[in-house]
Parts: structure tokens; sequence; C-alpha cells
């Protein structure tokens, strides 16, 4: 059991990594910050530039963190948050991500709920440090809420932003 989790923590850190680097360093075929900014900008989240700075830098520290297997719970609420808001502007295609869908987010937000609710195991920072107990229902319930709690002014700030954008447009 140990190594499968040390195995779904790195695969999840592994792929939060190349996402994060796109945004702030352009690898991984990304766009780095400038060109992701735009794209930012045109889902609703302005100012662009430090959206993604906020967005990319969230998904290093959840890629460190579930890497080492460190402050688990936070570790799942970054990641869980991240995700929420990175879901949204692909909601109105579906789940599909073929289709321009939300499939990737979810997904990764699901593997770090699963992480929150499992714990690390044995082989992590956590239990080198006996914070093993940190896992379970309430410790995942706790990420998810912590998660959503950080997602919500985003996602309200975004709507300001296309709602503000709407009714500055000429009919």
């Amino acid at each position: 059991m140990n190594a499968g989790l040390l195995l779904l923590r790195l695969l999840l850190a592994g792929l939060l990594f190349g996402h994060a680097a796109q945004k702030l360093l352009g690898w991984f075929r990304g766009m780095g910050p400038g060109g992701t900014a735009v794209v930012f900008e045109s889902w609703g989240f302005r100012p662009g530039k430090p959206m993604v700075l906020l967005a990319g830098t969230s998904e290093l520290a959840a890629a460190l963190l579930l890497a080492s297997g460190g402050a688990t719970p936070l570790a799942a609420a970054i990641t869980m948050g991240t995700m929420i808001v990175a879901a949204v502007p692909n909601a109105p295609h579906g789940l599909w991500a073929h289709l321009g869908g939300y499939e990737v987010p979810f997904i990764y937000g699901g593997l770090a709920l699963v992480i929150g609710l499992t714990g690390p195991g044995a082989w992590s920072v956590d239990h080198a440090l006996g914070a093993e107990h940190a896992s379970g229902p309430v410790w995942a319930a706790a990420s998810a809420g912590a998660a959503l709690a950080a997602a919500l002014p985003v996602l309200w700030l975004r709507r300001h932003h296309i709602n503000a954008a709407a009714s500055a447009s000429p009919p």
C-alpha cells in the first residue's frame, strides 16, 4: 500500500509540476506567464499575469508537498482549490477533455481528495514527523472545504469581470 500511495503522490506531483512549469517558465510547450495571461484573461481571470503566477505557484507548491508527502491536507487543499478554478472555464464543454471539457482538473482534484482521505503513506515526511494521523474523512472534508473557500473569491472575481465586460460591450 505504501508503494502505491508513493506512486500516486509522485504521479500527481509530476503532472502538477509540469502544469506549473508551463505557466511559470514556458517549459513543456507552455506559453510562460505572458502567453498564459492572454488565455487567462480570455477566460475572465483578470489581471491575467498575477492570476497565472497565483495558479502556477499554487500548482508548484502542491507538487512539492505531494512529492514529499509533507503537509498532506494542505497539499490536497491547494490542489483541489486550484483544480476547482481550472475546471470552471471548461465546464460549459462538459466532462471530456477532447471536447474542451474539465476532465483533467476533475481527475487531479479527485486524486488530491483521495490522497487527503488516505494520507500519504509511510514513505512520507508526514509519517517521519508523526503527522500521519492527519488524514481520513474529517481531514479530507476540511481540505475540500478549504479548497472551496479559496476558490470561491477567485471565481467570484472572474464572474464580476465577465459581467462587467458584457455590460460594457455594445449590444
